[in-house]
C-alpha cells in the first residue's frame, strides 16, 4: 500500500463550474483507492493505493476526471515519501509563505531553463531547481511578477503550481 499525493493543474471545469473537492474524493474512491482526502479547494488529493508506476495513476486519473467532469486536467503525482522530501528541500524557507512556490513537474526541468528564467525575473526574485522542480520566492504576491505569465505548460512542460503553505500542509497531512 502507497500513499499517493496528486495536483491538479486547474480544477476549472467552465465558466462558472469549478470541481467541488467532494467529488474528486469520491472519483478516487470509485477508481478503487482508499482513504480520500483533500486540502483547500485548489485541486490537492491525497490517496491510498497499490503500488503502482506513477504515471499509469497520472493516466488512470486523468482518464477518470475527463469521463466524469468533461474536461482533461493534468495530474501530477508523488509518493508520500517523495511529496515529504520535496516539502523538506524548500531553499527559502525564509521567504512568506504564500510568495514562495514550486512549480512541480511532471518531468524534470532541464538545466537551460533557469538562466532563461533569470533573465525575465525581477531581481528581487530567487529561482532555484531541486530535482527538476522549480522553486520561487516572489518576494511579493506572484500575480504582480511578469514572471507568473512565463510557468505554463507551453514553456515549461506538464506541472502546476503550489505556494509553500500548500506544500507544508500536504506534508502535515501525511504524517
Amino acid at each position: 500500500m502507497t500513499t499517493y499525493v496528486a495536483l491538479l493543474h486547474s480544477i476549472v471545469l467552465g465558466p462558472g463550474r469549478r470541481l467541488v473537492m467532494a467529488d474528486l474524493k469520491a472519483m478516487a474512491e470509485g477508481l478503487g483507492y482508499r482513504n480520500a482526502r483533500t486540502l483547500v479547494a485548489t485541486g490537492n488529493l491525497i490517496f491510498e493505493g497499490d503500488d503502482a508506476p506513477l504515471a499509469a495513476i497520472e493516466d488512470r486519473l486523468e482518464s477518470a476526471f475527463r469521463d466524469r467532469f468533461g474536461k482533461h486536467v493534468d495530474i501530477i503525482l508523488r509518493t508520500a515519501a517523495g511529496w515529504q522530501r520535496l516539502a523538506a528541500q524548500n531553499p527559502f524557507p525564509d521567504g512568506k509563505g504564500a510568495d514562495v512556490g514550486i512549480r512541480v513537474m511532471r518531468k524534470p526541468l532541464g538545466a537551460d531553463v533557469l538562466p532563461a528564467l533569470e533573465t525575465i525575473a525581477d531581481p528581487a526574485i530567487r529561482l532555484a531547481f531541486v530535482d527538476g522542480d522549480l522553486w520561487i520566492d516572489f518576494s511579493k504576491k506572484p500575480s504582480e511578477t511578469r514572471l507568473l505569465s512565463h510557468l505554463t505548460t507551453k514553456k515549461l512542460g506538464i506541472g502546476t503550481l503550489r505556494n509553500s503553505n500548500t506544500v507544508n500542509g500536504l506534508a502535515k497531512m501525511l504524517d
